[in-house]
C-alpha cells in the first residue's frame, strides 16, 4: 500500500489532489493510520509524528501525489456572548478546563457536552447546537499545529513556557497562568485531547 509521509499546510500547495479523505477531529490526529479517499483512493497515513491536520491540508504521497484533508461536520454547539468581554470571560474558563476550543468571529464552537454546555448557559451565554467541521486552536506555537508528539510521555517545556506539544500552556510557576476561585487547584495540566495516536 502507498504510504503518506508528509503534509503540507493548507496555503503551501496548489496541484489538483489525486484524491480527498473527510476526517473528524480525532482522525484528524494520527500518526500511523489505513485511509480510503472519496474516489477510493487506499494508503496508509505514515508519519514520523502524529501531526494535527487542518481542512485544507494535503498529504503527499510517496509517488508525490496529494490527498486533500477535508474537516468533516460533527455534532458541536456554538457559544455566543452578550459582548467581547463576555466572550473572554467564557473563552477563559473554557480554557481553564483544556477544551479544544474553535475561535470564531462572534462566537465559540466546542464539541457537545452537557456539564460544559450547562456552565456556560450558567455564564449567561447562549448554546446552539450545530453540526460543523470541528477546526480547535491548537499548536500554533509549533508551527501551525503540525507538531504534535506521538508520545505518551508529559511534553517537555521550552524557554518559552509552552509546552513542545504545541498547547499553550504554562507552568505552574509562570506568573502568567492564573485560577480563580472557580479553579480546581489540582486538575491537570497535560494533553487535553490525548488519543492513542496509531
Amino acid at each position: 500500500m502507498i504510504r503518506a509521509t508528509q503534509v503540507k499546510g493548507q496555503h503551501s500547495w496548489k496541484e489538483t489532489p489525486a484524491d480527498t479523505v473527510v476526517l473528524d477531529f480525532d482522525d484528524r490526529h494520527r500518526r500511523r493510520m489505513a485511509m480510503t479517499g472519496t474516489r477510493g483512493l487506499e494508503f496508509l497515513l505514515d508519519l514520523e509524528n502524529a501531526v494535527a491536520l487542518r481542512g485544507g491540508d494535503a498529504l503527499l504521497l510517496e509517488d508525490g501525489r496529494l490527498v486533500e484533508v477535508v474537516a468533516a461536520p460533527e455534532p458541536l454547539v456554538e457559544i455566543r456572548c452578550s459582548d467581547p468581554q463576555h466572550l473572554v470571560r467564557v473563552a477563559w474558563h473554557l480554557g481553564n478546563r483544556h477544551l479544544p476550543t474553535q475561535l470564531m468571529a462572534k462566537g465559540l464552537r466546542i464539541r457537545r457536552d452537557h456539564v460544559i454546555e450547562a456552565m456556560v448557559k450558567g455564564l449567561g451565554a447562549r448554546v446552539i447546537e450545530i453540526e460543523a467541521p470541528f477546526d480547535p486552536e491548537g499548536g500554533a506555537y509549533a508551527g501551525g499545529g503540525h507538531a504534535h508528539a506521538a508520545t505518551s510521555a508529559p511534553p517537555a517545556r521550552t524557554g518559552h513556557g509552552h509546552s513542545s506539544q504545541g498547547h499553550g500552556h504554562h507552568p505552574h510557576g509562570d506568573d502568567h497562568h492564573h485560577h480563580d476561585e472557580h479553579c480546581d487547584r489540582d486538575h491537570q495540566h497535560g494533553h487535553s485531547h490525548a488519543h492513542d495516536h496509531k
